[in-house]
């Protein structure tokens, strides 16, 4: 599996509030746009897995530190770092940073779960996804 990924984000006027800076809570878009594109980089669509599989991920555990704001029209780099993997979990590591001078914005901590489709109860993710 590809780790680690990177994923460009531009800030758009919807992303911003009052004062022009990007709304805290779309830092979070930014991370789940990212880990989508990382699963997807490996050949794992998330709609696919659903049906084939009958599992979806689900963020089960975040911690997020703001460090320095983004604006409109920044370019953004957002890294996802798969750092552990345990039969039903994955463990990332995510930064957002501002491409043109490399400034790291926010980083954050994810746990995402592997659970079934149907009842949300925790399920081992598939070998054959061979994410370490």
């Amino acid at each position: 599996m590809i780790t680690p990924f990177y994923w460009p984000v531009r800030v758009y006027y919807e992303d911003t509030d009052l004062v022009g800076v990007v709304y805290y809570a779309n830092y979070l878009k930014f991370y789940e746009r990212a880990r989508t594109e990382w699963l997807r980089a490996g050949g794992f669509e998330q709609d696919t897995l659903r049906e084939e599989h009958g599992i979806v991920f689900v963020v089960s555990q975040l911690q997020v530190e703001y460090q320095r704001a983004a604006k409109f029209n920044d370019i953004l780099r957002v890294s996802c770092h798969l750092q552990k993997q345990s039969a039903a979990a994955l463990h990332f590591y995510q930064v957002v940073e501002r491409t043109s001078d490399g400034v790291q914005l926010s980083e954050a901590k994810v746990q995402i779960v592997c659970v079934d489709a149907t009842s949300f109860k925790p399920k081992p993710i598939p070998k054959e996804m061979g994410l370490m």
